[in-house]
């Protein structure tokens, strides 16, 4: 019988929110079996999830790839839960968003089956709409999870696109300031604790948006330019000129009102990242 709450599967493990997932259910007391898509010619460093506290006795390790989606049965067996935080999207090889799109869909069907074969499954966090009316005509207990741009400090060692994104004028990245014209945003670990209180919370259903505030980038620009006098960032000016894209608005009023409380706002977001990328080097 396992011990703690139960074992819990994340997929995508070395990735910046599944990682931040991993690291919270260990030092909640669950037992995690994290899956990892592995390169033969490129192994990846998996020691800062091994090392993690209470990894060595609550932690497995197992490869999975979501072109083959039945590779996911072995993580999945035995498990109570299941957080589906695998991208299909490699930002590094550029892929017509149809084959994207197919290997995602693909992928998230491969793991609802082998979660329906497991008969331990009782819950499932995904980020795929598609997924919540196969849950319904199989019995299984199925949320979907949508995400804004994700901030704040990461465990991973690569950079995550969405710090590196928001923190655009600290990096020197022009090409970037469009994307933050208005955009939504979450600390990482609000995100982590709203899927481990939808895990934990399985009268709730459906789809929930996880997104705590929305920042312009003058906004962006003033919070920064105080706080960080040190970094060279545009002067306002320029910043009128920039083109940009005027994210939708992802309410959280269903999560809000499922009494899920959001901790940290936009300083606390920015302050996290900035000091985590010093402290890897990466500013």
């Amino acid at each position: 019988m396992e011990e703690g709450k139960g074992r819990v599967c994340v997929t995508g493990a070395t990735g910046f929110v599944a990682s931040s997932i991993i690291k919270t259910l260990l030092e909640d007391g669950y037992s995690v079996n994290a899956t990892v898509r592995f390169h033969p010619e490129n192994k990846k460093d998996l020691d800062f999830l091994s090392n993690l506290p209470a990894a060595s006795q609550k932690l497995q390790i197992f490869n999975a790839d979501l072109s083959s989606p039945e590779s996911f049965s072995a993580a999945i067996e035995g498990c109570v839960g299941d957080f589906h935080v695998a991208t299909p999207v490699d930002l590094e090889v550029r892929e017509p968003k149809e084959v994207v799109t197919k290997r995602s869909i693909d992928g998230a069907m491969g793991i609802l089956r082998a979660s329906l074969n497991s008969n331990t499954v009782k819950r499932l966090a995904l980020t795929e709409k598609a997924v919540l009316e196969f849950g319904e005509e199989n019995g299984l207990d199925v949320v979907t999870v949508v995400l804004p741009c994700v901030v704040g400090p990461f465990i991973c060692p690569k950079l995550p696109h969405s710090v590196a994104l928001t923190l655009a004028f600290l990096f020197g990245d022009n090409y970037q300031h469009g994307l933050l014209f208005r955009t939504p945003l979450v600390h990482v670990d609000d995100v982590t604790n709203a899927y481990i209180f939808l895990l934990e919370h399985p009268n709730l259903k459906g789809r929930y948006n996880v997104s705590s505030s929305v920042v312009t980038i003058e906004e962006i620009r003033q919070l920064l330019s105080v706080k960080y006098p040190e970094y060279q960032i545009p002067n306002i000016e320029l910043l009128k000129e920039v083109e940009g894209y005027k994210l939708p608005n992802l309410s959280s009023k269903k999560l809000i009102d499922a009494e899920f409380e959001f901790k940290y706002g936009i300083k606390e977001m920015f302050d996290d990242a900035i000091e985590c990328c010093k402290e890897k080097c990466c500013l």
